[in-house]
């Protein structure tokens, strides 16, 4: 490359920084954001999927062509400025341009997981009054399409793929996308213009998977995603020195606030590509093959992750063991002294050479950091990762608050066991109970046909999170626990669950766990074996995996490990007994929140009777 290539190079990235950090400022929906990058970028790549083996890419000029297609498509068939319209899609390129569309539209996206049933499907379609639904395939839309014969409003189904037409009846009409948008072509500057939503109009309605009760819709207006996006890019060029294009891998559900903000959004507004991952299971494989630089990740991947790179570790032996034991103590010699000594210089640039550089090239060789969030992270979980040369920022937010709320700073020290400061331009405040209350243009406007709940969460300009919290003498906020998470022992002593329960998932025989004690003397659990555990342990007894949960060595052997995590807790927090579940936690009992956090009043419903034996 030539001196003159280079100096164009860095224009581009200048400019493409400085229009990033001052647009979004500017601009007043998040239509007009989509539309301003895709005319500087025009055919350069946007969206990428997997097809036949190889990755194919949707440029932005392509992209805003669709997106005009299908605004006006959905014009066309009556739907009309603050209609809502249900969303059902995997990750995929056409959620984000259905997505894009609807807003288009002057309507109102309404982005529900694909995992809910049709009674789910029932509430959202009837709480939201959606006048119309998009899916993408036709497994997705059986559930979808029982709900939507039963909703009041809901008159047209379209399918991203072709739904076959013996699905519906009269009420509701069928469409397929090709046919539909071949029928309504539109024009590019005609939509741009008609998108004239104000920052303080709702953008898209999310209801919140929450932990009980019944989902709530929370209406996220474009200036809340819009802040959100410009605080994010402030960390993203401030922090990192290598600030330039960006490259993303989506996996987590577009439907969660987190991804539809942090991995939809902020890649928009950045001018950045978005690699839409085959699944978890072909996750590893497909970051080695995208390289991104910025992944938006929950806490249960990077605690996945690091069991199977122990156990892959331990399984070469020798100097791996080794090399993963000198770094985990040159990483937590640097994180808590800032520094390590001359000694430690000659091992650490072994590491550095070695294991770290694997490890950076199994996650593609290019990554700037992992963002955690949706759920607490175990700082060492965090630690180890850092100490293997993955850069690990644990973040805090709430669908109702973009939901961005802090994230830690790279340029600054990383704390693992806060969720860093506040973004920029957001208000945080330390209730007398010690709630953390936010303010700012990122919370929502309320909730959706909810004004008791909304006045509940919402007083005098301040969101009331729920959450307990410390501000330190840095500024990071610290979080303890949820409010209703707590756990009040019969002395009233309070336990944060979550960091026990956080402590006890680090072990190798355990892979869930869920603790309990309300207003009782002690802690007890319910916890779920890990699977390579239990076919090891099977395999070394002669004993019957199936019936492991009721073998007593086996149940020893899990109590062996909460014991370990008990030598390391105060005596309010040690668990004393444990029962085995009878399967793992997951999305689909519902035992586990689309996010991965898990449902506590379902699993007392299973297994308080259980649990309340082992106090007898």
């Amino acid at each position: 490359m030539s001196k003159a290539d280079i100096a164009e190079a860095e224009r581009l990235r200048i400019a493409e920084r400085e229009s990033a950090l001052t647009g979004i400022e500017k601009w007043a929906n998040l239509v007009e954001m989509f539309f301003g990058q895709a005319a500087v970028r025009g055919s350069a790549p946007f969206l990428w999927h997997k097809e036949g083996g190889s990755w194919k890419s949707r440029s932005w000029a392509d992209a805003a062509q669709t997106v005009s297609d299908i605004a006006t498509a959905l014009k066309a068939r009556g739907v009309t400025p603050g209609s809502r319209v249900v969303l059902v899609s995997e990750n995929r390129p056409e959620f984000c341009l259905w997505d894009l569309g609807i807003m288009a539209a002057g309507a109102i996206t309404v982005p529900t997981y694909t995992t809910n049933t049709a009674r789910d499907h029932l509430h959202i379609l009837e709480n939201s009054g959606a006048v119309a639904a998009v899916v993408s395939t036709a497994k997705l839309a059986r559930p979808l399409l029982e709900a939507a014969y039963q909703a009041s409003h809901c008159r047209l189904l379209i399918g991203i793929e072709p739904l076959r037409q013996g699905q519906a009846g009269d009420q509701i009409e069928l469409a397929d996308m090709a046919t539909l948008l071949a029928a309504h072509p539109g024009d590019i500057e005609t939509v741009r213009k008609g998108a004239t939503m104000r920052r303080s109009d709702t953008a898209c309605l999310i209801y919140t998977s929450g932990t009980g009760g019944t989902p709530r819709g929370v209406k996220q207006h474009h200036g809340a995603i819009l802040h959100n996006v410009s605080g994010c890019v402030d960390i993203i060029h401030n922090d990192f020195k290598d600030s330039g294009h960006e490259i993303f891998l989506s996996f987590l559900p577009p439907s969660h606030a987190y991804e539809h903000t942090a991995g939809q959004y902020l890649p928009i507004g950045l001018g950045g590509e978005i690699y839409y991952a085959e699944g978890l299971e072909k996750l590893a494989a497909n970051m080695e093959e995208v390289g991104p630089s910025i992944m938006v990740v929950v806490p249960r991947l990077f605690e996945v992750l690091r069991q199977r790179m122990l156990k892959a570790i331990e399984k070469q032996g020798g100097m791996g063991v080794k090399l993963l034991a000198q770094a985990e103590r040159l990483g937590r010699k640097r994180y808590e002294t800032g520094r390590i000594s001359l000694f430690d210089k000659p091992i650490d640039f072994l590491v550095e050479r070695t294991l770290r550089r694997k490890v950076q090239q199994r996650m593609g060789s290019r990554l700037k950091a992992m963002v955690s969030g949706g759920a607490p992270l175990n700082p060492d979980v965090g630690l180890f990762f850092q100490s293997v040369g993955i850069t690990i920022l644990q973040g805090y937010g709430q669908t109702e608050a973009g939901p961005v709320i802090s994230c830690n700073r790279p340029a600054s020290r990383i704390k693992m066991h806060s969720v860093g400061p506040p973004l920029k331009d957001v208000d945080v405040h330390i209730a007398d109970d010690g709630e953390i209350l936010v303010a700012g243009e990122l919370v929502m406007a309320g909730y959706w046909q909810n004004d008791a709940e909304t006045g509940r969460v919402l007083q005098d300009g301040w969101l009331h999170t729920g959450d307990i919290g410390i501000i330190d003498e840095d500024g990071h906020i610290v979080i303890t626990d949820r409010k209703k998470d707590i756990i009040v022992n019969d002395k009233g002593d309070n336990v944060a669950p979550q960091r026990v329960e956080g402590m006890l998932t680090l072990q190798p025989e355990i892979g869930q766990a869920m603790v309990y004690g309300d207003r009782r003397p002690y802690l007890v659990g319910v916890v779920v074996p890990d699977t390579e555990h239990m076919m090891e342990w099977a395999a070394r007894h002669g004993a019957d995996v199936a019936t492991l949960g009721t073998n007593p060595e086996f149940v020893r052997s899990l109590q062996a490990a909460v014991d370990r995590v008990n030598g390391q807790l105060s005596v309010t927090e040690r668990v004393r007994r444990v029962i085995v579940a009878d399967a793992p936690f997951t999305v689909e009992n519902e035992q586990m929140t689309p996010s991965m956090k898990i449902r506590r009043h379902v699993l007392k419903t299973v297994y308080g009777t259980r649990l309340d034996a082992l106090y007898k």
